[in-house]
């Protein structure tokens, strides 16, 4: 079965295409810019023949022409690997969240209403993915369209660990519960672990997964299965992002208006100017933020251990609610490419029983790294995360009605 796989950003596209069950990758993409009409970037791989198309300064206003671009080169006699669009059968995306669609669903009216009625929980993330899906059926009206929702791996979690303080007729009436994100990463490496666990012979085992980049998030796994997440309701939560501020005290956001500030300035603070740029004033670049503490940067140093003890926290609850540890795992852009920040995380935990390998940290390349010292009681690992694959999967594996 060919499927392709879409992930949408407020200003990007990226595309895999996918031969299914067999997970062979025909063809990737990936736009920049959308939105621009004189400086977007589109690149195209064919993954059989190394075929490549990189394009910069180009006119890309809409979501629209950026999945015309691609579908252009997927199907064209220099660079194709198909000879129609009509051959892709299903298309599968990494949507966010979608009242009363938790997990894996057909991208239908009654779906795609469930977008719009959350959109305020993510409206720059949903209101991509709303343009790029009602776009892309246009292109494509025979294929049947599914929803990876990043909320599907979480339905795991006990209800002790969804639930919120508040009046528990909120939850009925309007679903108010932690919902969890990343799901797509976090079911990625749920899938290593059990092959690598089927491999060492083991029936059960506890791990947490850390995906840490431009935004990030702590996952609790239990035998494959998300038990515990970092992120609440919204994405606005859990440790600090990037950009964006993490937990916080609700009440702070009453004070900020009593002392004059709009909403909007609110807003922008917490998710725009929050987090390792709010704290830092530097950078939401990790890397920049890591080497101005370096260089003597006193909040830059600042914005790491605040970082580095969020992250340190959520492990330490999570060992608790896993009653143990066998496996922590680091991925996405800084968990994979900062060694110095995962060292920073596990000397915090080290009470854990857990010890890096310096050497194997500082020098880690290949798909399932071990960066964990002889003596450690837990492996620590570091696994390129690859959600698109885990989106084909699930695509893959839906029953449609």
């Amino acid at each position: 079965m060919k499927i392709l796989v879409c992930n949408a950003g407020s200003t990007s596209l990226k595309f895999k295409f996918y031969e299914m069950p067999e997970a062979k990758l025909y063809a990737q993409g990936h736009v920049e810019r959308v939105g621009s009409t004189d400086d977007a970037v589109f690149h195209y791989k064919n993954c059989e023949t190394g075929a490549k198309v990189d394009l910069e300064k180009q006119n890309i206003p809409t979501y629209k022409e950026g999945i015309q671009m691609f579908l252009g080169y997927l199907t064209s006699d220099e660079t194709g690997v198909i000879k129609d669009i009509l051959e892709i059968e299903r298309v599968g995306f990494k949507t966010v969240l979608s009242k009363g669609h938790f997990g894996i669903h057909e991208l239908d009216e009654g779906a795609m209403q469930g977008m719009r009625d959350w959109f305020a929980l993510a409206p720059v993330h949903n209101s991509a993915y709303i343009a790029t899906i009602e776009t892309m059926r246009e292109v494509l009206p025979d294929a049947l369209f599914v929803g990876v929702f990043e909320t599907a791996f979480h339905q795991t979690i006990p209800m002790e660990r969804k639930i919120f303080g508040l009046p528990y007729e909120w939850y009925e009436k309007y679903g108010i519960q932690r919902l969890g994100y990343h799901g797509a990463s976090h079911g990625f490496i749920a899938d290593n672990l059990n092959e690598i666990t089927k491999k060492e012979g083991k029936e059960h085992y506890r791990a947490i997964s850390c995906h840490l980049g431009g935004s990030c998030s702590i996952c609790a796994i239990e035998d494959g299965k998300s038990v515990d997440t970092s992120f609440g309701m919204s994405l606005e939560s859990g440790v600090i992002h990037a950009n964006r501020v993490g937990d916080m005290d609700s009440s702070i956001l009453y004070f900020l208006e009593s002392e004059g500030l709009s909403r909007e300035e609110i807003l922008k603070g917490c998710q725009k100017n929050g987090g390792l740029l709010g704290i830092s004033g530097v950078s939401n670049d990790s890397r920049y933020v890591v080497e101005a503490a370096e260089n003597g940067n006193e909040r830059a140093k600042l914005a790491n251990d605040v970082f580095v003890t969020n992250i340190a926290h959520y492990i330490g609850q999570f060992f608790v609610d896993l009653n143990g540890l066998d496996y922590l795992v680091f991925t996405a852009g800084i968990g994979e490419h900062a060694a110095d920040i995962r060292k920073m995380v596990c000397d915090k935990v080290a009470c854990l029983g857990i010890e890096l390998d310096d050497e194997k940290n500082d020098n880690c390349h290949g798909d399932v790294v071990e960066i964990s010292s002889t003596n450690s009681n837990v492996k620590v690992l570091v696994i390129p995360t690859n959600e698109e694959i885990g989106i084909a999967r699930r695509t893959y594996e839906y029953q449609s009605k």
